[in-house]
């Protein structure tokens, strides 16, 4: 985490096309920060089936080195929060979007521009903030049309959509590749815990029933629970508990994300960052560990009902340490778009590495509608069939 890139992160214009140079003569660097095909002199961007920068138009290929000393380093959280100041950080010039909450920096000269997101028109004055950048990315391997083909895949695999759906759309709108800021946390959790155990044991019991016309006493076993209180220690390691840090993604969808292969993460090198838009994160680093605790305290909880045992668990109170506690600031790949139905816009995700893909979608409420009449016609066909056997 603590590997240097030869270019900050937030210094590239709107955080679009970014680029470091190496040794190799073989493109420049404009005035703006791309990189130039020394052949043909168009920007090289990155590829992903390849992994290298790549020229759209005479194919000539550069391949990215890591920065001299880059590696993946944890950082300590709290030592970090208590020297920020004095901290490798970057003072950039941010501007959020007040319709998407994207932030991304940008070139102090322009007072006018359009977010890089959702292509809304912004005309207000940025801030400085002090950024902690990234050290890390996973860099894209699905391509464009691999994005796509996801898309299209996941669609026609859906059910109870509108019959129209898959006939309408057919092209997502405005594919576009995006890093997205990610914070990932590690803790050595100890929580102590109260609460009941549950054990089941059976019992007969008695009761009375009429029968054509009679009554009739008859046995029949019962389940029971015994309660008894219960108290412990559970320790539980945490590695990588993984956080967005932006709020321009639909939250709903972004967390669902969850297949990254984060052994896959490389030192951070603004060339991976070619021929893509990389945003900002807008949750600090003391939000996205709040936000961490909650995913953690799901697996405690988990854990404590595992060391409870039995057949039910009951937890009353959790006090839970937290020690060792570090993080990293990464870029993960994702490819963001929408599709328009009807009079509603649907948006959708593609993880950038794995092609899992998570997406806001129409419902037929006809179809559901007939499908639970269904289901109850055939619950009573089966109830008449069995009681005309009786």
């Amino acid at each position: 985490m603590r590997g240097r890139s030869s270019s900050s992160f937030p210094g590239c214009p709107s955080v679009v096309h970014c680029g470091s140079m190496t040794k190799d003569d073989s493109r420049t660097r404009s005035s703006e920060h791309l990189f130039r095909c020394r052949g043909c002199g168009a920007q090289f961007a990155f590829d992903p089936a390849s992994g290298t920068l790549t020229c759209p138009f005479c194919a000539q290929q550069q391949v990215i080195d890591s920065p001299d000393g880059a590696n993946i380093e944890e950082l300590d959280f709290e030592d970090f929060l208590s020297k920020e100041e004095t901290q490798e950080t970057v003072e950039a010039q941010t501007i959020q979007c007040r319709a998407c909450g994207a932030s991304s920096t940008h070139d102090p000269k322009l007072t006018s521009l359009s977010c890089p997101f959702c292509g809304t028109h912004i005309v207000e004055e940025g801030k400085t903030q002090k950024l902690i950048q990234p050290r890390s990315l996973l860099p894209f391997k699905v391509t464009r049309d691999q994005a796509v083909k996801s898309f299209r895949t996941w669609l026609r695999g859906l059910w109870f959509a509108p019959s129209r759906l898959k006939r309408d759309v057919h092209y997502p709108q405005a594919l576009q590749g995006l890093y997205t800021p990610f914070w990932t946390y590690d803790a050595d959790t100890t929580s102590l815990y109260k609460g009941q155990r549950g054990d089941d044991y059976w019992e007969n019991e008695s009761y009375s029933t009429t029968e054509g016309g009679r009554t009739v006493h008859k046995t029949r076993r019962v389940r029971k629970t015994r309660w008894s209180s219960v108290s412990g220690t559970v320790r539980k390691a945490f590695n990588d508990t993984l956080v967005p840090a932006s709020r321009s993604l639909p939250e709903r969808l972004a967390w669902k994300l969850t297949t990254w292969n984060l052994n896959q993460l490389v030192p951070f090198s603004p060339d991976y960052l070619s021929g893509f838009k990389a945003e900002t994160y807008t949750v600090t680093l003391s939000e996205g560990f709040d936000q961490a605790r909650e995913v953690m305290d799901g697996a405690i909880r988990e854990a404590i009902r595992n060391d409870i045992g039995g057949d039910h668990q009951r937890i009353q109170d959790v006090k839970t340490r937290y020690d060792d506690v570090t993080f990293k600031h990464i870029l993960l790949p994702i490819w963001i778009s929408s599709y328009k139905f009807g009079e509603k816009v649907y948006r959708f995700l593609v993880n950038g590495q794995t092609a899992e893909i998570r997406a806001e979608r129409p419902w037929s409420w006809v179809k559901i509608a007939g499908a639970v009449l269904f289901v109850i016609a055939v619950i009573l066909l089966i109830f008449a069939v069995t009681g005309a056997f009786k």
